[in-house]
């Protein structure tokens, strides 16, 4: 540990030093809470109550040369459900990076993303508990101005660990417009390769040490229009149905489609995304197969749903479904089929609708299935999909948003959304849910940096009385729900909130709860903090369509984030 410390000491002293001749700039985050004891959700703090994430990350660059390191310290653990490999303190992360016009070098770890992400992507979100980079080599080479050429080698990593398994990557984009000298269209041609290196546990294994995936894209836009496909192939595999285990019987290849098309005018624009995957889940070990925290996850598979930013909007949340289970008649699916189509259009200032400052109406629609096909539920399981066809309906989001100005004080937001969600084949568990909800915002300016933001939620839930067998089964989720919110910013540094969310419709009435919040928030330049007392609703946390699971908790949070 001291040697990491001296060599994050060592770095900050040669920046500072040679501020004249490069440029040195890092940053702070911390994240801090104090479990409380709370009877009425009846949780009890853990065994250590006071947690935080902290991480300190530092860059310097010269010229074509840059390097960066991130130190990361987990007072004693991290907060509740995030990765357990994230423990003490340690050197999370660290590069040294050359680059001009013809070629881009990185040596230690680094993030990277092959077209949409489908085969690999690596990023870092504290929220979410991910970092997922690389620790090994990447080379980028732009021999012309059309033509980018990428290599990637590393292990993945895990904690403060890497992966055993060992990745390889290959990508080619060319600027196809550019090399033919289009004048308006823009056409780009990209093919990529990423290999998944580990050794198997089986004595004879029916599958490759070596997995191969392979993918095809092109990207096409003219104008207002634009369209994207892409493909992608993952070679036979052993399937992983079970955390921690895999099976030498059952072994499958997977893949996934993705087609994206939409025209944007003046005032209106549409777009549509269509995706299939199947068996399309990809980790840099394959055990790591449905883990929680998205530890060694190779790719990028977000939910492709409107990202709602209301609370009772986001208690029924869809996660995509790239796995396999074959596990009784009920439960069988190998994959998800479905899309969605966003529309907006802003009617004019001056007309019947807009008004004197204009109306936008904004409108979403997703749906998705399980595969269709047939599926062999046997001691020698085995499934055949159709390629369009499509099985039981996972979930479906439909809404509208109707965002109006009425004055230079008055603004409001008014939605309707109305969600399927099928418990049974996305959480593997039991029941369908339907549900209702109707949201209303509305924002008052007092000044021009003093405002106040009201917004009422409500959620009308048919939770399955008829559906589920057993409505008696702890699901604090299950009925109606109510949300107040309410938000002063003071000026523009500081603001103060108080909310509560309350399941009131549950059918168990021990398990209607009020889920208060009470905060505030100070930024003054870089800097900002922000501190937080109330309950935390058990589910999912969700940033850009991936999601982690909180539990219930109680307690005080503290947030500091800096830059320099």
């Amino acid at each position: 540990m001291k040697k990491y410390i001296f060599s994050i000491i060592c770095l900050i002293s040669i920046s500072f030093y040679a501020q004249e001749k490069g440029n040195f700039f890092g940053g702070f985050e911390s994240n801090s809470q104090w479990y409380l004891n709370d009877k009425g959700l009846k949780v009890a703090h853990p065994e250590n109550p006071i947690r935080s994430n902290n991480y300190l990350f530092l860059n310097y660059s010269y010229k074509n040369w840059s390097a960066g390191i991130q130190g990361e310290s987990y007072m004693e653990k991290a907060l509740l459900n995030f990765n357990p490999g994230y423990k003490d303190t340690n050197v999370g992360t660290y590069f040294v990076r050359f680059i001009n016009k013809k070629i881009d070098l990185t040596a230690g770890y680094f993030y990277e993303q092959f077209g949409s992400g489908l085969l690999l992507r690596t990023w870092e979100d504290r929220a979410l508990g991910i970092n997922n980079s690389l620790r090994g080599g990447r080379v980028i080479l732009k021999p012309t101005n059309y033509l980018t050429l990428k290599g990637v080698y590393g292990q993945q990593r895990t904690g403060f660990k890497v992966s055993d398994g060992k990745i390889y990557g290959f990508d080619a984009e060319i600027a196809l417009a550019e090399a033919l000298k289009f004048e308006k269209a823009e056409l780009t041609f990209g093919a990529s390769y990423v290999g998944r290196d580990e050794i198997t546990p089986f004595e004879n294994p029916n599958f490759n040490r070596l997995t191969n995936a392979f993918a095809g894209r092109l990207n096409y836009s003219y104008n207002s229009f634009y369209a994207s496909t892409e493909y992608n192939y993952k070679s036979k595999d052993a399937i992983s149905e079970v955390l921690g285990q895999i099976q030498n019987t059952f072994v499958m290849p997977g893949s996934a489609l993705l087609f994206n098309v939409g025209y944007s005018g003046k005032g209106y624009g549409i777009d549509a995304t269509f995706r299939r995957l199947e068996n399309m889940s990809f980790f840099s070990e394959r055990t790591a197969k449905g883990n929680p925290f998205n530890d060694k996850i190779m790719n990028f598979v977000p939910s492709l749903t409107k990202q709602h930013h209301y609370n009772l909007a986001n208690i029924y949340t869809y996660q995509a479904q790239p796995n396999v289970i074959l596990a009784d008649a009920s439960l069988v699916k190998a994959g998800e089929i479905g899309g969605q189509i966003d529309f907006f259009y802003n009617f004019k200032k001056g007309s019947m609708i807009g008004g004197k400052y204009g109306t936008k109406v904004s409108m979403n629609f997703s749906n998705w299935n399980a595969l269709g096909g047939t599926f062999y539920i046997s001691n020698e399981k085995d499934y055949k999909t159709d390629f369009f066809g499509l099985g039981k309906k996972y979930f479906s989001d439909a809404n509208v948003e109707i965002s109006k100005k009425w004055s230079d004080k008055w603004h409001t937001i008014f939605s309707y959304i109305n969600q399927y969600y099928n418990k049974k084949l996305i959480e593997e568990t039991d029941g369908l849910i339907k549900t209702n909800i109707i949201t209303a915002e509305a924002t008052y300016r007092i000044t021009s940096s003093k405002s106040i933001r009201m917004l009422g939620e409500h959620l009308l839930s048919d939770s399955g009385k008829k559906d589920i067998a057993s409505s008696i089964d702890g699901d604090k989720r299950k009925g109606n729900w109510a949300s107040a919110t309410v938000e002063f910013n003071l000026n523009s540094k500081f603001s103060v909130f108080a909310s509560d969310m309350y399941n009131y419709g549950n059918e168990i009435k021990e398990l209607r709860n009020h889920y208060y919040n009470v905060g505030g928030s100070f930024r003054k330049k870089a800097t900002r903090l922000s501190l937080n007392y109330g309950r935390q609703r058990g589910g999912l946390v969700c940033v850009g369509g991936v999601c982690r699971f909180v539990p219930e908790s109680s307690g005080i949070s503290v947030s500091l984030n800096t830059n320099f």
